[in-house]
Formats: C-alpha cells, sequence, structure tokens
C-alpha cells in the first residue's frame, strides 16, 4: 500500500454529517493530512482519483468488533485479518471487544496494537477488560490499561459475579472518567436460550430468552451510573422495551449513549424459520415491532450509532442443531452496504444513518474520527453507492457466517484511507 501519498479526489459528493457538508467537491490529502475540500482544486504531482459518481464520506467507526490473537480464542481469522475485513468494507476505527486475549494486561494490548499497526489496514482500538480474565469476579488494572491505549472498558457480555462487584468496577472506573461499555443481560433470564421467546422460538421448539432480561439488566445499570456518575454505553440494544429507559437516561442528562447492531435493524424473529443458524445471535433477533421501534430510535437520535458486531466464526460452528451453534455474524464485509440498503429501502434518512457509522460512534467512543476535518490525517472512504455485487465474490473476513454472505447488496468500496494511508484500493 501506498504512504503518506499526495491524493487528490475530484468530483465526488462528500458527505460528512458531522458538518452538515453534502456537495460535490474536489478533496486534496497531503502528506496524509486533509489540507482541502473545495471545487476545481489542483495539486501537481499528485495521484488524482477520478470520483463523479462516487460517495466521499468519513472512514467508518465501529464501536463492537470481535478479534482473536494469532493462536487463540474462537474468532476466525486474527487481528490481521480482520483488519483488513475493515478497510475493505470502508471502516477505519473498531473498538477490540476485551474478549479478544482478554485484553486484561498491557502486554496483549501492545499485542492488538502491533498486529494492528504491522496490518496497516484499519486502527484496532482496544477495549480493557472490567475483570481480570472477564471472569466477573475481581477488577482488572483499568487505568493502567487505558494508559497502554485502551479507550474504554467492559465485559464483552461476560457475566459479573453480582451487584456490587459491578459498582465497584464502575466507582473505580469514575474515578478515572473511563468510559464503560455495558451489554445489559440477566444471566438468569438468559442461561440456556438461543432464540427470543416469542411465537417463532415456540413454533420451532427452540428455548427462548425474553426481552425482559435486558431491560432488567439495563434498569439496574442505569440505577448504578446514576449512583456512580461513570460515562456509559450501551451496547446491542436490541428490544423495544429498552428503548424507554435510554430514553428517560438521557431526557435526565445522565451520561449515556447507545448502540444497535445492523443484523437487528434488518432481520427479526422470522428469520430462524427452517432453524437458519446464521441468524443465531445474541441478543436474539426479536420480534418485527423491536426492530421497526430500533429503526425509529435510530431515526430519532435515541440509539447513538450502529456497529456490525463482528464475530468471525469458523464453519463448523454453524454446522450443528440450532441450540448448539455459535452465535454471531461475521459483520465487517456487510456493514456499509446494509446501512446503503437501509438508506435506499428509505428505512433510514441518509445523513442520520451515515452519522450513525461515522461521528456518532466516534462520539460515543471519545475519539477524534470520523468525520472529513481538514488539518487531521485523513480517515475517508470512497464507495459507489449503486453498484451492486454479490458479497461473496470478495468477502475479505476469515469467517463467512452471515445471513448475507450470497446475497446482491449496493455498495462498493473503491479507496479506503485510514490515517493518512491508502489501506484499501479496490482492484
Amino acid at each position: 500500500m501506498d504512504t503518506k501519498a499526495n491524493l487528490l479526489i475530484r468530483k465526488g459528493r462528500v458527505i460528512d454529517p458531522a458538518s452538515g457538508r453534502d456537495d460535490v467537491a474536489d478533496l486534496l490529502v497531503e502528506g496524509g493530512r486533509l489540507v482541502r475540500v473545495g471545487a476545481s482544486l489542483d495539486a501537481p504531482g499528485a495521484e488524482i482519483m477520478e470520483a463523479e459518481g462516487l460517495w466521499v464520506i468519513p472512514g467508518l467507526v465501529d464501536s463492537c468488533v470481535h478479534l482473536s490473537l494469532p493462536g487463540e480464542g474462537p474468532w476466525a481469522g486474527d487481528v490481521a485479518s480482520e483488519c483488513r475485513a475493515a478497510a475493505g468494507g470502508g471502516i477505519t476505527h473498531m473498538a477490540v471487544q476485551p474478549d479478544c486475549g482478554p485484553v486484561d494486561s498491557t502486554a496483549v494490548v501492545r499485542l492488538i496494537r502491533e498486529q494492528a499497526g504491522q496490518a496497516n489496514f484499519a486502527r484496532a482500538l482496544p477495549v480493557a477488560a472490567l475483570t481480570q480474565g472477564l471472569a466477573g469476579e475481581h477488577l482488572a488494572e483499568m487505568q493502567t490499561l487505558a494508559q497502554a491505549g485502551c479507550i474504554a472498558v467492559g465485559q464483552a457480555g461476560a457475566p459479573l459475579a453480582d451487584s456490587l462487584t459491578l459498582k465497584r468496577c464502575l466507582e473505580y472506573a469514575a474515578t478515572f472518567d473511563l468510559l464503560v461499555l455495558f451489554r445489559p443481560e440477566d444471566a438468569s433470564l438468559t442461561a440456556g436460550g438461543c432464540a427470543h421467546d416469542g411465537a417463532v422460538a415456540a413454533r420451532l421448539g427452540l428455548p427462548g430468552i425474553p426481552a425482559v432480561a435486558e431491560s432488567v439488566a439495563l434498569s439496574r445499570d442505569l440505577l448504578l451510573v446514576e449512583a456512580t456518575g461513570v460515562r456509559a454505553h450501551f451496547q446491542q440494544i436490541s428490544s423495544r422495551h429498552s428503548l424507554a429507559l435510554i430514553r428517560e437516561a438521557k431526557r435526565r442528562g445522565l451520561p449515556v449513549t447507545a448502540d444497535v447492531s445492523i443484523h437487528h435493524l434488518l432481520l427479526d424473529e422470522s428469520a430462524l424459520e427452517g432453524f437458519n443458524s446464521h441468524c443465531h445471535v445474541m441478543p436474539p433477533l426479536r420480534t418485527a415491532r423491536d426492530r421497526q421501534a430500533l429503526l425509529d430510535a435510530v431515526a430519532d437520535g435515541t440509539l447513538d450509532a450502529i456497529c456490525s458486531k463482528h464475530q468471525p466464526l469458523g464453519s463448523f460452528s454453524k454446522a450443528a442443531p440450532f441450540p448448539s451453534t455459535r452465535p454471531g455474524i461475521s459483520g465487517l464485509d456487510t456493514l456499509l452496504p446494509l446501512v446503503l440498503k437501509l438508506i435506499r429501502e428509505e428505512a433510514l434518512p441518509l445523513h442520520r444513518a451515515l452519522d450513525a457509522v461515522t461521528a456518532a460512534p466516534a462520539r460515543c467512543l471519545g475519539i477524534p474520527a470520523g468525520q472529513l476535518e481538514t488539518g487531521r490525517m485523513a480517515n475517508l472512504t470512497v464507495v459507489a453507492p449503486d453498484e451492486q455485487r454479490v458479497m461473496s465474490e470478495r468477502w475479505l473476513s476469515g469467517g463467512r457466517n452471515s445471513p448475507w454472505f450470497n446475497t446482491l447488496l449496493p455498495g462498493s468500496v473503491r479507496r479506503t484511507v485510514c490515517n493518512g494511508e491508502v489501506s484499501w484500493l479496490a482492484g
């Protein structure tokens, strides 16, 4: 890949939700920095990319990605391979969940950063473990991990021993102003379940997980956020019942943000018909009414961001009776195409949809990314929004566990620039 090359992108539709910009313009990158955006720019000696008919948008920011270090963990591929998939999908920054390792030592943090840096495709931002080994009992050295480069702390869905342990974790995090990522889930109400506790699960004979498993945990978490004053980001909200709690928390001024996975915006419990294990996810796909409520909540800003919840699995992980399969969807390749699908179907407004995968997740995570700001290192994506392709024809992730693997979707990434360097260039 070229590094820090001068680049002039001409006559693309420049869409930057953070600034409200949406017009046809040229962009000039010099020495890796975005230096000018305007009409009829000139840059002798720079590489020129003609972008007429293409969109130029900020590099995507993915707030939930599960990765493995080489030879470790349950996920297919590793940090390097999945960073390549991210770049090919227009993603420049991704929050790596703390089950990569787990991330409870500075050595693991360094390894993640080194693996991603050597691959030179996308920036992997580690999230530190809230407890040692994610075992849910003893507090991890959160501040030390933050100083080593972690952007937040969390449990990656692993349960905590009790509410007292959680309170102590939040008090520690609040003392050092650390962002805490929550995946609200009551373990006792979830145990043994693999599908939403509704009509489809009943018909298929699958053990159910009620929506209240999420809202009960969310209620407790919000009370503890208020008691401790910690900054909180809630991940993968799946139920309409949870949305009222988040709206009320925001109305009252609690330091709370939230996201939803892209698959919860496109699929509901009916996708499980025929025991489709590629739709076995946690939290489970819920009702059509829940799905519409989630879309409405993204549109009105109750849900700040959309994430991939990328979990790349080997083929064997889905080749078993549905309850025995491992939950998860490989989502880096499809995040942008699926967002474009929602825009084309008018399920979400264009600017709000793009904001939800660029500037909004960057704000949630507290990182300087997700916008086309002059003077900074360039992080941008050039995409052909109307060009359709069968996803399997250029699938980059090590995991092919996706209900959209053989689906025709819009959006082909032509070029990704990450931290001033061309990290992906379509062949």
